[in-house]
């Protein structure tokens, strides 16, 4: 509850980019979900570790049948070894009417003693699959970043578009007043008041659009961000809202750090060393098994023994027994684990192939990243003298039609120049940051 209360007065006057990052980081369902992910691979370790942990188990049972060359029938458990005891002779006579009681109550135990390496190469297996969540976790948190900055920048760049719109719908507004006053004291043709009826109409229209354009950018941005309420306000931190100049890394330098960083080069790499654990997890079938193998257990059957009937009825379990032994188990053969080897080889090319393809990808994303940066920035100063030349631009214009000299075509031509080129400004500051935003994204910035 102090957690929501507090998000809820920080959402008020909106959150900042450094903010907005740091809530996204931990409450971020993607990213709750990609931390839960490395937590099921890691239990998975103990999965493959617990075959050193004892296996205790019981059976009850209770048979009818014939029992030619045995004094007691029953099935096999898994975790209850039972030696076959006792025999009578073999009797072609005994028909299927030679019906005896036969009953067992036991209780097992096995214990791993020595695997010759097996377990320790399923292990390493699911040590791989820890590191390959871990990196798709870091993956999702850098894709999640860049979401976050680019649902920030465009709000931010929403409202720049936002605020040019209204800024020339009030100055159409203005305009359509003064020219109204002209028209009424006959000082200028009704034409001029229809073309500024239509501007204010046109530029209605425009901030209309610019408001709801606001609106989706903060329904982006909470989505980003992962904010339970619909929208979400973006704040400027005080004293960052001049120009700042970036300069980005060496290209050089980019690459050799994302080549070292990047989570996608990281995870396709531990993929392959992980192809290639269960390859030697896999071979490792073959290895020996030695078991410690204990039970105690009670056992009856009706049928007579070799000496004779014995007088037991079969019905309880009265003959007490037990035994300890090690049972070494050998696998000289398996066409199934020789199948699986050499299909878990030709996977391992198949990975080879990714990773050199990942790299090449992850070079190209940088380079292109970098040329779009470099370009951005590079219309930066054409924008802003854009801006200003059309701002003054405007001013002269307005002060020749104040005057009588221009026309109201002119006066609407330049302030169109002037909401155009302001809108491109805004643009071209977002193009700026969602490039930058990119580039970090493509070499693991931030992590």
């Amino acid at each position: 509850l102090e957690v929501q209360l507090s998000f809820e007065h920080t959402r008020a006057a909106g959150l900042t980019l450094g903010d907005a990052l740091d809530y996204a980081r931990q409450h971020q369902p993607t990213l709750q979900a990609a931390r839960a992910r490395v937590d099921v691979a890691r239990r998975a370790i103990s999965v493959a570790q617990a075959e050193w942990l004892p296996q205790l188990g019981a059976t009850a049972q209770i048979f009818g049948g014939t029992m030619n060359n045995t004094t007691a029938m029953f099935v096999g458990v898994r975790t209850v070894d039972l030696p076959r005891i006792g025999a009578t002779p073999v009797n072609a006579s005994a028909g299927l009417s030679a019906v005896y009681p036969s009953t067992l109550v036991a209780l097992g135990l096995r214990q791993m003693v020595f695997d010759f390496g097996r377990i320790a190469a399923q292990t390493a297996v699911a040590e791989w699959d820890v590191r390959i969540a871990s990196e798709q976790a870091r993956n999702g948190q850098l894709e999640v970043q860049l979401q976050v900055e680019l649902g920030y920048f465009a709000l931010l760049a929403a409202k720049e578009v936002a605020r040019a719109a209204s800024d020339a719908y009030a100055r159409a507004l203005q305009r359509r007043d003064m020219v109204q006053v002209s028209v009424a004291r006959g000082l200028r043709p009704p034409i001029d008041l229809t073309r500024a009826e239509a501007d204010v109409t046109r530029f209605a229209v425009g901030r209309t659009r610019a408001m709801g354009g606001i609106e989706v950018a903060q329904a982006l941005f909470a989505g980003a961000v992962g904010v339970p309420e619909a929208l979400l306000d973006a704040a400027v931190p005080a004293g960052s809202e001049g120009e700042v100049d970036v300069v980005l890394p060496a290209l050089g330098d980019a690459m050799q750090h994302a080549l070292d960083h990047s989570p996608t080069m990281r995870a396709a790499l531990s993929a392959l060393l992980r192809q290639q654990a269960q390859t030697r997890a896999i071979t490792m079938g073959w290895v020996p098994t030695l078991q410690l193998s204990a039970s105690i257990d009670g056992r009856a059957g009706g049928a007579p023994g070799s000496s004779g009937p014995s007088g037991a009825s079969g019905w309880i379990p009265e003959v007490p027994n037990w035994d300890v032994g090690l049972v070494l188990t050998v696998p000289l053969f398996d066409g199934n684990i020789w199948a699986r080897r050499g299909q878990s080889r030709a996977a391992e090319q198949v990975l080879h192939h990714e990773l050199s393809g990942a790299r090449l990808q992850l070079l190209g994303a940088i380079q292109r990243a970098f040329t779009l940066f470099q370009v951005a920035q590079a219309a930066q100063p054409a924008l802003v003298a854009a801006a200003t030349a059309a701002r003054r631009n405007y001013d002269q214009a307005s002060a020749r039609f104040r005057a009588g000299l221009g026309t109201s075509i002119e006066l609407a031509d330049a302030e169109a120049l002037r909401t155009d080129a302001e809108l491109q400004l805004a643009i071209g500051r977002f193009d700026v940051a969602r490039a930058r935003a990119a580039f970090n994204r493509a070499i693991a910035q931030g992590l």
